[in-house]
């Protein structure tokens, strides 16, 4: 990997942010520009722990970089309170669809709780409304700017609160007006998605897709209740999947793995793995592997067959980008462009969009990789 005259991480002679890309799990509140939320902040009236830019990158860095979910999330208490009225919604989302268009993205679903966006007086209708608008919004810009881009809106339930079915019938009420699919979200240790098994059953008669979070802040057990109770077609990170592997033999590269009956289901069945590899180190998700970058069980995941995907979580709180956590994994498993395009097919493969768009897009991914 070398850096070329405009900056550019390069593999092979190819500009990493060039190449087109799938980003699938992105938080909305994870993805805010620095400068906007000091904007917002001070419209607010919301205090913020520092008073220009540098500054709150570095008290990011300083909270999401203990290895602690719970320091990590602390810092959504500073973004969710300047995201209550239709305006700030509608501006994030835009800007957000410009960062993706920037970095390369040409398909994105962006994730977000509308429950949590209720204290300005918005409805749960409007506050969907106003995210739609500003996508639709950055997507002309892209356009203008020749740039393509699509993005769709999955709408999540706070799994601690109460409100999993009416977050659902929201979804599907949307699902022809933007929102792609339904997550649940929160702390996942002891919320497991049995407890929404209600809401999981009607999504499913309204054949509504669904992605959980599930093996980050949990192991095996709760990849399974996202299985079985809630009818998950990915799995939001599910990197602790990799527990239910056992190495029983390794000599060099090669290594002999005993599959435990959940991981083999997933990977025979091509569940996709909504990975982020810089949010999994800095939560401790990667903790029983270790705490570097290289300890990630991405590669293992990758070379064991299953459907990996790359993602940013939240790139706001992560300092991140696409872009940036391909280049991290070329750096710390020698992948090359063939790799970085299977990840992309696989993204691809796994959107929630129609079996038709899909395959365009899959279409769209290998034309770019290979000019």
């Amino acid at each position: 990997m070398t850096i070329d005259q405009n900056g550019d991480l390069t593999v092979q002679g190819r500009s990493l942010r060039a190449l087109p890309k799938v980003s699938l799990h992105d938080h909305l509140d994870g993805g805010v520009r620095i400068g906007t939320i000091l904007e917002l902040a001070d419209e607010a009236g919301v205090a913020a722990p520092a008073t220009d830019a540098k500054g709150l990158r570095r008290w990011f860095d300083q909270q999401c970089g203990t290895g602690s979910l719970p320091q990590y999330l602390k810092t959504f208490d500073l973004v969710t309170p300047v995201l209550q009225t239709e305006r700030a919604l509608t501006r994030v989302a835009r800007e957000f669809v410009a960062d993706l268009a920037a970095d390369g993205v040409v398909y994105g679903e962006v994730r977000w709780a509308p429950e949590q966006h209720l204290a300005g007086g918005l409805s749960l209708d409007a506050a969907v409304q106003a995210v739609q608008a500003g996508i639709e919004q950055g997507e002309d810009d892209a356009d203008a700017a020749g740039r393509s881009i699509r993005v769709g809106q999955i709408l999540s339930a706070m799994r601690q609160e109460g409100r999993t079915r009416e977050i659902a019938e929201l979804a599907v009420r949307f699902r022809e007006r933007g929102v792609v699919a339904f997550d649940i979200a929160g702390p996942e240790d002891g919320f497991p998605a049995s407890r929404h098994r209600e809401a999981f059953d009607y999504l499913a008669s309204e054949f509504m897709p669904v992605t959980v979070h599930a093996g980050e802040a949990a192991g095996p057990g709760s990849i399974r209740s996202a299985l079985i109770d809630g009818r998950a077609l990915r799995l939001g990170h599910g990197v602790r999947i990799a527990e239910d592997l056992q190495i029983v033999e390794r000599e060099g590269d090669d290594v002999q793995v005993q599959f435990g009956d959940l991981a083999r289901w997933v990977r025979d069945r091509e569940i996709p793995l909504e990975l982020s590899p810089s949010s999994n180190l800095q939560t401790g998700a990667i903790a029983p592997w270790g705490d570097e970058f290289a300890d990630h069980p991405f590669d293992l995941l990758y070379q064991l067959g299953f459907s990996v995907t790359v993602n940013t979580d939240n790139r706001t709180m992560s300092g991140t980008s696409l872009t940036r956590e391909l280049a991290l994994l070329v750096d710390a498993f020698d992948y090359d462009l063939d790799d970085l395009e299977e990840f992309q097919f696989n993204a691809a493969s796994a959107a929630f969009l129609p079996v038709e768009e899909r395959e365009e897009l899959v279409e769209m991914i290998g034309e770019g990789f290979e000019r």
